[in-house]
């Protein structure tokens, strides 16, 4: 027998003998759960103890959740051993070798090294590298070298090892008296293909509408970005604009001058006082579309060296000068109640109670065990959140999330000991976290030189999807003339995990009194008649009794209904072409709910050969004449000249706050002109505003 079947056929045993430990263990037993969740339906079912229904109730949802967890655990991947894995690679490093197998589950246990090929960093060596190279990778921040001594796929059947192909050559079973043969095989190739179309129908009604009645459309400017609008500013605008020092809150409605209020400040303020034009002042936004949209502002005001930026950029950059040491590379696979958890205004009090309940030396690497800690302290995370946001975690859900996070954790400080074959990464909200830790622990963030790092001004738009944790690490890096702006409009709240409720709320969790507030009511951006559909739009949701007013009228909003995608793909085509034609220079952006209805649309669209048609897909706008099709969440902040928003149905927009909000962002991104489009019924919030 070949010496290459003997090491792999001896590895295979090495694994079953693991692998057989653990079915050896005993499975979690549901039974119990099951009969106590039966008995509390038939009383809830039955009434008899209706002044007991809460308590009932609660129990049963205690119970669902326990029961959840324990077939989510017992559901997890886990090796199959009638095929454990499909390839095996032998790494030499620094003298010492180690083998590594590629399959659909992760196993390191008792020297046995199986990992899942789909999100194991460290199976790029075998798919970018061959037997004998040499390799260079970083993983988790770490650059790892050394050599593939050995690379090769194996095919395991009901546990039983059948083939073997290296470079030294292809092995097979042959089941019979010859037994295990080296024999030649022709290598495969791909060859063939097929293509597709999308066919349209009847499009009904609406043939005679024209997209692009802007009269200015032949004179409009090809530069999509912000436009300085200096000789446009309003006395309420300048009233804020010219405020020298201290604290200034900004609410307003979409297109009433927000975010050209906030930097028309800062070239105000920088005029005062030259040290403003510096790194010194920071500008922060949401999104690295609207950093790009807004960019170029500050250097038409003669302000050229402030720093614009997302608050994920920054407080990356920051995180890694503070805690060098912990893995560069974010995750982002988090459930959605560790998400919530991390950006609730809660967690940021948690923070601040640990640190003050448990005195420690003020060290960086004190801050990172208050931040792990905190993260685990249930009962504590529990108390703050309900004392923030009453209701706003289920029963066991903030248990779950410790749990998560604790196995998180544990694999942190695994990776920051370098036990071999451990990856492990933070999350993008962790950032924040960390760098307040920093604040509370150890003292003010450090500057590139080490010194403090302390801004003359710091602006932060759409503020109102920044959790209050976020907020607080930026003020507090403020100096002492405690000189900031914030923007933002609930109405436009769309990050539903940061915790914003209200204004009042909001600024009091900051320190600052409620009457810093300040509210711009004119909107300058889209037509009165879209900010009505926009108004509608959002019900109840409205701040304020009354609309904010709106200068300029133009066409109505319109609504398309359509019997199926390729009929509305056929009339927007016409449309678009049409107005392509005719305003060369406008920007139009069709807006969906969710990527695959931008994908679908766009590829219908691409089928009709529409000129400057691009597919938006991590909020890479050109801010040039043409059509883009992205997602609503994408478009935040921005405006184009035409809107369309697509796949207004019940299934993408029902009755709910986050359905609604979503609308009206949509809906205030266009200035000239709005159109829906609907294939079968439209959502009621939409049929609701034509009653």
């Amino acid at each position: 027998m070949h010496p290459i079947v003997e090491e792999e056929l001896a590895l295979l045993a090495r694994v079953h003998r693991v692998l057989d430990t653990r079915s050896a263990s005993p499975r979690p037993d549901e039974s119990a759960i099951l009969a106590d969740l039966e008995r509390l339906r038939e009383q809830i079912l039955s009434q008899r103890e209706a002044k007991d229904a809460m308590s009932l109730a609660e129990q049963w949802h205690r119970q669902s959740a326990l029961l959840r967890q324990l077939r989510s655990s017992a559901e997890a991947p886990e090796v199959d051993p009638r095929s454990p894995y499909f390839a095996h690679m032998r790494l030499e490093s620094n003298g010492e070798e180690r083998d590594l197998c590629l399959g659909r589950a992760t196993r390191i246990e008792s020297g046995i090294r199986i990992v899942d090929w789909r999100h194991a960093p460290i199976s790029r060596v075998f798919y970018r590298y061959q037997q004998g190279d040499e390799y260079e990778e970083e993983f988790g921040g770490r650059t790892r070298s050394g050599t593939v001594t050995a690379r090769r796929t194996v095919r395991i059947r009901d546990g039983t090892l059948e083939r073997v192909e290296a470079p030294e050559g292809v092995f097979v079973d042959e089941h019979g008296p010859s037994g295990w043969q080296r024999v030649e095989i022709r290598r495969p190739r791909l060859s063939g293909g097929e293509g597709s179309a999308l066919r349209a129908h009847a499009q009904g009604g609406a043939s005679d509408r024209r997209l692009g009645t802007d009269l200015e459309g032949a004179r409009r400017r090809a530069d999509k970005r912000l436009p300085e609008i200096t000789s446009l500013i309003d006395a309420a605008q300048f009233d804020l604009i010219a405020r020298l020092g201290g604290f200034v809150a900004i609410r307003g409605s979409a297109g009433s001058g927000k975010t050209t209020v906030a930097l028309h400040r800062i070239a105000y303020l920088a005029y005062d006082d030259p040290r403003i034009d510096s790194e010194r002042t920071l500008f922060v936004v949401f999104s690295p579309a609207l950093r790009e949209y807004v960019k170029h502002v500050l250097p038409s005001l003669g302000v050229t060296r402030v720093r614009i930026a997302t608050f994920r950029e920054w407080a990356h950059e920051m995180r890694l000068r503070h805690f060098p040491k912990l893995p560069a590379d974010p995750r982002s696979d988090a459930p959605e109640v560790v998400q919530r958890l991390l950006l609730h205004p809660g967690l940021a009090d948690a923070l601040e109670r640990h640190v003050a309940e448990h005195p420690g030396p003020r060290t960086p690497q004190q801050a990172l065990d208050d931040w792990a800690s905190v993260q685990t302290r249930p009962d504590l995370l529990r108390r703050c959140c309900e004392a923030r946001a009453p209701g706003s975690f289920r029963a066991g859900e903030i248990e779950r999330a410790c749990q998560w996070l604790k196995r998180r954790n544990e694999e942190i400080f695994a990776w920051l000991a370098q036990e071999p074959e451990v990856e492990a990464a933070l999350e993008p909200e962790d950032d924040a976290i960390l760098l307040r830790a920093f604040q509370l622990r150890v003292g003010p963030l450090r500057g590139r030189g080490g010194a403090p790092q302390r801004y003359r001004h710091v602006a932060i738009d759409e503020v109102q999807d920044f959790a209050l944790l976020e907020v607080r690490v930026l003020v507090d890096c403020v100096d002492e003339e405690r000189c900031i702006t914030l923007a933002g409009d609930t109405q436009q709240h769309l990050s539903t995990h940061s915790g914003f409720t209200a204004w009042g709320d909001f600024l009091a969790g900051l320190g600052i009194e409620g009457r810093s507030l300040e509210t711009l009511r004119v909107n300058y951006r889209s037509t009165r008649e879209i900010m009505d559909f926009a108004q509608q739009a959002l019900g109840s949701l409205r701040e304020d009794d009354s609309p904010p007013e709106s200068p300029k009228s133009g066409p109505p909003v319109e609504l398309f209904r359509f019997t199926d995608r390729g009929a509305c793909v056929a009339f927007l085509g016409d449309a678009l072409r049409e107005l392509s034609r005719a305003e060369p220079l406008a920007s139009v952006a069709i807006l969906t709910p969710d990527p695959d209805s931008s994908q679908a649309l766009f590829e219908g669209l691409t089928r009709g050969d529409l000129p400057s048609l691009r597919r938006v897909e991590r909020q890479d706008f050109t801010f040039a004449p043409g059509v883009e099709v992205t997602e609503v969440e994408q478009a935040k902040g921005l405006e184009f000249d035409y809107v369309v928003l697509a796949d207004v149905s019940p299934e993408h927009y029902p009755d709910t706050p986050a359905a609604r909000r979503l609308l009206h962002v949509g809906a205030t991104r266009a200035v000239h002109q709005l159109w829906l489009c609907c294939v079968g019924t439209p959502s009621p919030i939409v049929a609701g505003a034509w009653r």
